[in-house]
């Protein structure tokens, strides 16, 4: 009996490693894999908002056509100094960063957020 305890406890360990090696490639596509290796700058008014995990998400109307901004995450927003007040309806915003590779898609990931002229570095580590 000692033997079969063992083993189901090796068999949880198991479902449990596994479990989490599949979760973590569900996540894997908030990171930049999809988006395109070259600078991209897009000047837009905020018409809604959507601020959390695992990231923030702005949609702007840019010259007439949507956008989906993400920004960072609440933690990351916040070290550069970009309030939830900055980042509401009706706010005009330029953010640099990469678009979509696919140029189908209307989506950009934000390296930096300048509103009225101050800029907020979302990740100091990248030149944007």
């Amino acid at each position: 009996m000692h033997m079969l305890t063992l083993s189901r406890a090796w068999l949880g360990a198991l479902a449990l490693l596994a479990g989490l090696v599949l979760a973590s490639g569900a996540w894997a596509h908030h990171g930049w894999q999809w988006a395109s290796d070259q600078e991209f700058e897009l000047s837009g008014t905020i018409t809604t908002v959507r601020l959390g995990n695992p990231h923030g998400e702005l949609t702007l109307d840019a010259n007439g056509e949507r956008w989906e901004v993400e920004v960072g995450q609440p933690w990351r927003n916040q070290r550069a100094g970009l309030t939830d007040d900055l980042l509401s309806v009706g706010t005009r915003i330029t953010a640099h960063g990469h678009r979509a590779s696919d140029p189908a898609r209307r989506v950009m990931k934000a390296e930096r957020i300048v509103i009225d002229g101050k800029s907020f570095n979302l990740y100091p580590d990248r030149d944007s």
